[in-house]
């Protein structure tokens, strides 16, 4: 048996080494040229293969910096996918990219605060009945969230300085530096003041229940990797990153002509690019939840929505200065009903500090509901 465990351990980190390297190379040899539909298939596999690689080496860096600073690692990871993409194709779309920022960045709280929490829930709950968490954490969180949420996508919808659902050169400014101040005293409460409400919550008994307001969960692991290992992942993490972003910037215009092909909304772009770049986060997340690490999913559900608001909004307010067209941030009252509905729901989640699968069933539900508006609105 340890043979086989040997093996499977060394195939693990044969793949992993090689994919975010050949993925790269892949890029090189595609970027900048007119490639044919076969090449584009190649490229998918090689993305998919650098997408699977990163939650790997983010896992393994987590594991070394131990929790919550670990949950950071790919929060911030993948919010540099997602900010890379929303400028490289809000400049090659012209007009027609003007809401691209708004709709992958509502897409991806919708897929994080229900998608990922609800098949985290779902996975807890389903091997030891009540998935238990630490709700101090968990709520300040989620409280960061929905301010972020309503200040960046919610109100400009409502203001009347400047036509239509945006932000005023002012009322931008104002949003981008409450979004990064929101997020860098979160990330200090999150790491230095509060650590220890976002550390793993340890359990007893197939039910669930808490023991003792001990936080366990690292312990459950194997042995810390070396310096040596972590840097090489932290290496291999940035090239698979790399490969990532430039592999769904080739990617992108077919992605564009399936949605015009298949006369979808244009919002179903940035509902394509949020699922592709939140993919790590979501098989990490499922995995720790598989390990009772239900707080450690938590915190990268959460912790994505929030780095993807409070990050990306910033970004994109600063690249207006040069980006031609509007910045259409506002939500239309669908999308509002929705995120206000996520909102009560997550909060009826998070203040037990315990969830069965009916709590699990309803994030799906409405994450499928969102699904489902996004291409028939």
């Amino acid at each position: 048996m340890k043979s086989v465990n040997l093996f499977f351990r060394r195939l693990a980190t044969t793949w992993t080494t090689t994919a975010p390297i050949l993925a790269v190379i892949v890029l090189a040899l595609a970027w900048g040229r007119t490639i044919p539909p076969l090449v584009v298939a190649i490229a998918a596999i090689f993305l998919a293969a650098a997408v699977l690689a990163a939650v790997h080496h983010a896992e393994v860096i987590a594991h070394r910096v131990g929790e919550p600073f670990g949950s950071l690692v790919l929060a911030v990871a993948v919010t540099v996918i997602e900010v890379a993409l929303i400028i490289s194709l809000t400049v090659s779309g012209g007009p027609a990219a003007s809401s691209l920022a708004r709709d992958t960045v509502f897409a991806a709280v919708m897929i994080t605060c229900n998608g990922i929490v609800g098949l985290s829930l779902l996975m807890a709950a389903l091997r030891r009945r009540v998935a238990v968490f630490n709700a101090e954490g968990t709520g300040g969180a989620l409280a960061t969230v929905a301010t972020l949420a309503t200040l960046s996508l919610v109100l400009p919808a409502f203001t009347t300085t400047v036509p239509g659902p945006a932000f005023a050169p002012a009322q931008l400014a104002f949003a981008a530096v409450a979004s990064i101040t929101l997020y860098g005293l979160f990330v200090l409460t999150q790491t230095i003041r509060h650590r220890e409400y976002f550390l793993p919550v340890e359990t007893t008994g197939e039910r669930g229940g808490r023991q003792g307001g001990r936080h366990g969960g690292e312990a459950e692991h194997a042995d810390l990797s070396s310096n040596r290992a972590a840097m090489v992942s932290l290496a291999l993490l940035l090239a698979a990153l790399i490969a990532v972003v430039g592999l769904a910037k080739i990617e992108a215009p077919a992605i564009e002509t399936v949605v015009r092909t298949a006369r979808l909304p244009q919002a179903a772009v940035g509902v394509v690019i949020a699922l592709l770049v939140l993919l790590p986060e979501t098989l990490a997340a499922v995995r720790a939840a598989r390990r009772a690490r239900v707080q450690v999913s938590l915190n990268l559900a959460f912790g994505s929505a929030m780095a993807s608001i409070g990050l990306t909004i910033p970004t994109i307010a600063a690249a207006s200065l040069w980006l031609e067209g509007p910045l259409l941030l506002g939500l239309g009252p669908t999308h509002i009903v929705l995120l206000g509905l996520t909102v009560v729901v997550a909060t009826l989640t998070v203040v037990p500090g315990r969830a069965t699968l009916l709590q699990a069933g309803v994030h799906l539900t409405l994450f499928a509901a969102f699904l489902l508006l996004a291409v028939s609105p």
